[in-house]
């Protein structure tokens, strides 16, 4: 039978592995569809959909990475949500083959689940320059489903996937318990059967996860038996300790056990093929001295990337003999010639026009600073380099009373905080997501208002970045140490495993920034538009400049602006990224100290409206107000400070 024809009458099937195995990539090779493919953890936070490229009537998921199952943090919960609720019909186990153990500890526990599926063994290329080398076949013929070695990142292996999905099959069992174990899984597994009998996954492998603490099973069974369900946890109960050890140490004991004598018999190592230039340089950008000169060494680069290359050159371009010599004065000759509603005029080509502010500010400013902030983004995360960030800033983090892992989603808050504050669910523990959602809505300024920021003070110096980055890490450090003190909880070690460093994939790249960017075109554009709207009708009304005048003290007295700046704040309340635009556009009429605190101000101004809904979604209402209480008159408290002290020297 051909897999087209299997999975026409099977819906669904599933990627699932642990993380920064591939998945993403490999779903991309199957699908055509692009989920921001990433060499670090947290890439896929939700379950990702879309049809197969070989059968349009299937559809492929994209689970989150799984470092443990049964799970704990919310991307583990929203993969064995995906098991409980999908109707699956098969399962790609995406695995590392350069560490078969690992995976084999995960497909053991698949194997009790009784779904049919495939194993794949990814990044072979990685394993064979290691001198890891597994013999798939005999792992085949062990497990008793097809294992496909594969290259995704060439599409290696890809086509005998495909093939293999027809001879997809339950996994042979791995684990043999104890006889006391056998007892409790067995009498789980029965009540299972006979209150709560799910539809796919065998009983046996739900009555594992349940009695190893899985929160995502334990809250479908509950939902499941009712009032029956007091008669699972009475089983459990009388049976949390097995011979004073307990049960849930036990149950995962046993699969490593069982990962081990498997990988040991199907594996060997090698004499490495090569010793990589990429191997020897990942060792270094974690090692505790040389980790932090290359940190900076890639953060110079970015800066000269963007701040000189996109925010200088490519605007310089953009802005003067596209927009300033040939655009807008065409489209304003022309809507005067054939617009007669003076109103109009104004609000397409008028100081506070959708053209000449709206889509001027978006294309001329912004658009080349975000491409090639985009662009540089892609080439850190495809090379590896994300996930040796999580291990160099884990010490610093500790301080903060996080860990490493924390790093991630500040990183992607660079590209956009509403992203940002989303992947906050790869962290373990509420008190973590709190504390990481405050400092990105404080202190983490996106692509597009980073993108103005070191275009503006990188056209000024280096030292005037220079500052601006130690003001705003200052303000990081210090608010994240408080609350790291403040906020009840303990802090959850840094447990992760490193991407091997690589060239990046230029079509991973480009197909990421394309993406991204896409992203811009739909979704910010608008929101400038919005913005220059509202600009618009509350000048017309006369708002605006009272706005402005009640602005003026604290902007010109405390910060030390000129009057005109207290426009870009009002446009602040909008978008960070408009207010810095607008403080871009008078950048003529300021000094470098001037530009220096007007930044610094609205790099820790609110976030964008989108960041504010998703706070109020991801944390609640109360919590996403009180942050923003906080955050306003810390931008002004610090903007001021710096003002007065950057007088006595500057």
């Amino acid at each position: 039978m051909s897999s087209a024809a299997l999975l026409s009458t099977t819906s669904t099937l599933a990627l699932v592995g642990h993380p920064n195995v591939g998945k993403s990539v490999l779903f991309h090779r199957l699908t055509g569809t692009y989920v921001n493919v990433s060499n670090y953890p947290g890439t896929t936070v939700e379950v990702s959909r879309a049809a197969t490229r070989f059968d349009r009537e299937a559809a492929l998921l994209d689970t989150p990475g799984v470092l443990s199952l049964p799970g704990r943090s919310d991307d583990e919960r929203a993969t064995m949500r995906a098991l409980l609720r999908e109707e699956l019909r098969l399962v790609v186990q995406v695995g590392d083959a350069k560490n078969p153990r690992r995976t084999l500890t995960l497909t053991a526990l698949l194997a009790e689940l009784g779904v049919p599926m495939v194993l794949v063994l990814n990044m072979s290329d990685e394993a064979a320059a290691r001198g890891v080398a597994v013999d798939h076949r005999a792992l085949a013929e062990s497990l008793e489903v097809p294992v496909i070695p594969t290259v995704a990142t060439g599409g290696q292996g890809v086509h005998a996937l495909v093939d293999a999905l027809a001879e997809a099959a339950v996994p042979a069992p791995l684990l043999r318990y104890d006889v006391d174990t056998e007892r409790v899984i067995a009498a789980t597994a029965s009540l299972i059967d006979e209150i709560a009998p799910h539809p796919r996954l065998a009983s046996r492998g739900l009555a594992i996860l349940y009695l190893g603490g899985d929160n995502e099973v334990e809250e479908w069974l509950a939902a499941k038996t009712g009032d029956a369900f007091a008669r699972l946890e009475q089983v459990r109960e009388a049976s949390a300790t097995i011979d004073g050890e307990s049960l849930a140490v036990v149950l995962s004991r046993e699969r490593g056990h069982a990962a081990d004598a498997l990988a040991a018999s199907l594996s060997r190592q090698e004499a490495p093929t090569r010793r990589a230039l990429a191997q020897r340089v990942g060792a270094l950008a974690v090692h505790r001295l040389w980790g932090w000169p290359i940190l900076l060494g890639v953060l110079y680069a970015m800066y000269a990337f963007v701040g000189v290359l996109g925010a200088d050159v490519l605007v310089g371009v953009v802005e003067e003999n596209l927009f300033g010599s040939a655009l807008n004065p065409a489209i304003t000759g022309f809507v005067h010639a054939h617009v007669g509603l003076p109103w109009l005029v104004d609000l397409l080509v008028g100081e506070y026009g959708l053209w000449t502010m709206g889509m001027t500010y978006a294309l001329a400013l912004i658009f080349p600073i975000v491409t090639t902030f985009f662009l540089a983004f892609g080439v850190l995360e495809d090379s590896g380099y994300f996930s040796r960030l999580s291990v160099v800033a884990n010490r610093l983090f500790s301080a903060l009373g996080l860990n490493g892992r924390a790093v991630l989603p500040m990183v992607l808050g660079l590209g956009c905080v509403t992203m940002a504050t989303l992947t906050t669910r790869i962290l373990h523990t509420r008190r973590e997501r709190l504390i990481t959602t405050f400092l990105l809505a404080l202190a983490i300024p996106c692509s597009a208002q980073l993108g103005v920021v070191m275009g503006m003070l990188g056209g000024i110096s280096f030292q005037a970045v220079l500052v601006w980055a130690l003001a705003v890490t200052g303000v990081l450090l210090l608010t994240g140490w408080l609350a790291g003190r403040l906020i009840r909880g303990r802090r959850i070690p840094l447990v992760t495993e490193l991407p091997p460093m690589r060239l990046p994939v230029f079509g991973n790249v480009l197909k990421k920034t394309a993406g991204r960017l896409k992203w811009y075109l739909v979704e910010v554009i608008p929101l400038f538009l919005i913005g220059t709207f509202l600009m618009f009708i509350l000048d017309r009304v006369g708002a605006l400049p009272w706005l402005i005048r009640a602005g003026e003290p604290l902007v010109s007295g405390w910060l030390g602006l000129p009057p005109e700046a207290s426009a870009a704040f009002v446009m602040g309340f909008l978008r960070r990224d408009f207010g810095a635009t607008g403080l871009f556009a008078i950048g003529a009429q300021l000094s470098p100290l001037q530009a220096v605190v007007g930044m610094t101000t609205l790099t820790l101004f609110v976030p964008c409206i989108a960041s504010v809904m998703m706070i109020v979604k991801e944390q609640g209402l109360r919590t996403g107000l009180l942050m923003i209480a906080l955050i306003m008159p810390t931008a002004f408290l610090v903007g001021g400070v710096l003002n007065h002290l950057l007088r006595l020297v500057w």
